[in-house]
């Protein structure tokens, strides 16, 4: 997600041993956990959205506007098909891609300095997916080991150094998903998570859409839920001192106990359509917002007493272009103050008041106006980096008195698509944000750009 993919549309989708350096980041009363990565560095983009999958970059030293040489790519390197986004730890940029003839999924590790290829992981893995255009979710690296998930379920634990393999499970295999035909019709695109030791994924499957498996050896710790998957990625919040991964499957949203797999509390939130979730949940001040492209926004509030939750709002328009809120298909959206910003189904960036779901504005300027259209957002400071389909970088603010675009530039050619025909192709992958650099992917190549003030 998920950079993460689907179709016809797609969604996208630590080994560098420094001081031990804790990062969390504060919503009172609820703190995002520790997750993932106990020994990381604010420089790195360790997993799908940063390293607490926040959206946040944290970097200083960053332009603040561009100019012809900032643009310039300090390299380039030929890549397969995917909507796998790209994830950075130290040296070390990891990436997933796909080749259609050969029916053969890769994992990539490239030097971040230079581009240099240091290794590869290369398996048969046959799609029988709709929309074959490669893998979706983003590798997550934790303490010196990449997790790579493919899009029919191959999962790979490798050293990010030497690029050997620890261990590798076939999930399809393993817990029937296809058999049983629990596989998601644009494949698995949930972006792995690790916490305290424990790997957590969601498949779908029987009796286990989401699992919890050691993170060491890949053996079976818990299963939990009986639902079909979304290709939205958990997320671990605190609630009540007690830590809580938040799962957005396709019937509800749940908050599991991330080491046993106890269900603390269930939230129904059943799709008109088909499973179609994608963007991840939002969370800030004890809220949970989600975006569906069918089914609109909704807004739970975590209870501070109780392992509860219960619907604030849930506002939903008649059809996808007679929407409420946001209905957002592949984007993440993001939430500033009292005001949440994203795109909706036909390619509107709009602004929402956090807490009524209220639109206070429509911006028809940062992204073309198109179905599934799509904006990447990252908060930088008091700057947004918006990075559109269009392949487009942008530096702006939002704030409910409107957009301001403070520099925009062309850095990636968007992908041309089979079906459907989007005239002048999309960028659908989320770029990673480290050493001072963008990362930035589409069908054919992964290219790097310094941001660094000069």
């Amino acid at each position: 997600m998920n950079a993460i993919a689907a179709a016809p549309f797609v969604f996208f989708g630590i080994e560098k041993v420094m001081k031990g350096f804790l990062f969390a980041l504060t919503f009172a009363p609820i703190l995002f956990a520790k997750i993932l990565i106990s020994e990381c560095s604010a420089d790195d983009w360790s997993q799908w959205r940063g390293n607490f999958r926040d959206g946040k970059w944290t970097e200083s030293g960053i332009i603040s506007k561009f100019s012809k040489e900032d643009l310039k790519p300090r390299w380039k390197k030929s890549v397969g098909t995917g909507y796998s986004s790209p994830t950075v730890a130290g040296d070390t940029v990891l990436l997933m891609d796909y080749n259609e003839s050969t029916e053969k999924e890769s994992i990539r590790c490239f030097n971040a300095r230079t581009g240099k290829q240091e290794w590869e992981r290369t398996y048969l893995a046959p799609y029988t997916i709709s929309y074959t255009a490669g893998p979706r979710a983003a590798v997550t690296i934790d303490r010196g080991l990449a997790y790579a998930f493919g899009a029919m379920g191959m999962l790979h634990c490798i050293d990010i150094r030497s690029g050997k393999v620890q261990w590798e499970k076939d999930l399809n295999a393993e817990y029937r998903i296809s058999k049983d035909k629990r596989m998601p019709i644009w494949g698995l695109a949930s972006s792995p998570l690790v916490h305290q030791g424990v790997l957590i994924l969601q498949i779908g499957a029987k009796d286990a859409s989401v699992i919890g498996l050691d993170s060491s050896s890949g053996e079976e710790l818990w299963k939990s839920l009986d639902e079909p998957a979304h290709y939205s990625s958990p997320v671990i919040v605190k609630q009540n001192e007690k830590d809580v991964v938040v799962c957005w499957t396709g019937k509800s949203v749940a908050g599991l106990d991330p080491l046993k797999g106890t269900v603390h509390w269930r939230h129904p939130f059943r799709p008109q359509r088909m499973p179609i979730g994608v963007a991840t949940p939002v969370i800030k001040d004890n809220k949970i917002f989600l975006t569906s492209f069918y089914d609109g926004s909704m807004m739970l509030e975590m209870s501070e007493t109780e392992m509860a939750v219960k619907q604030l709002w849930h506002l939903v328009g008649e059809n996808e272009r007679s929407t409420k809120a946001i209905h957002s298909i592949i984007s993440t959206p993001i939430w500033i103050d009292d005001y949440i910003y994203g795109v909706d189904s036909h390619g509107e960036l709009r602004c929402l008041a956090a807490e009524t779901g209220e639109r206070v504005w429509v911006d028809l300027t940062a992204v073309k106006k198109d179905r599934w259209g799509t904006i990447h957002f990252v908060g930088h400071g008091d700057d947004v980096w918006m990075f559109n389909e269009q392949g487009e970088l942008m530096i702006g603010a939002l704030d409910p008195s409107g957009l301001e675009i403070k520099s925009r530039a062309s850095v990636l050619e968007p992908n041309q698509m089979r079906r459907p025909n989007r005239q002048g192709g999309v960028c659908w992958s989320h770029p990673a944000f480290a050493n001072k650099c963008v990362f930035l992917r589409n069908d054919k190549e992964l290219i790097c750009i310094s941001l660094a003030e000069k």
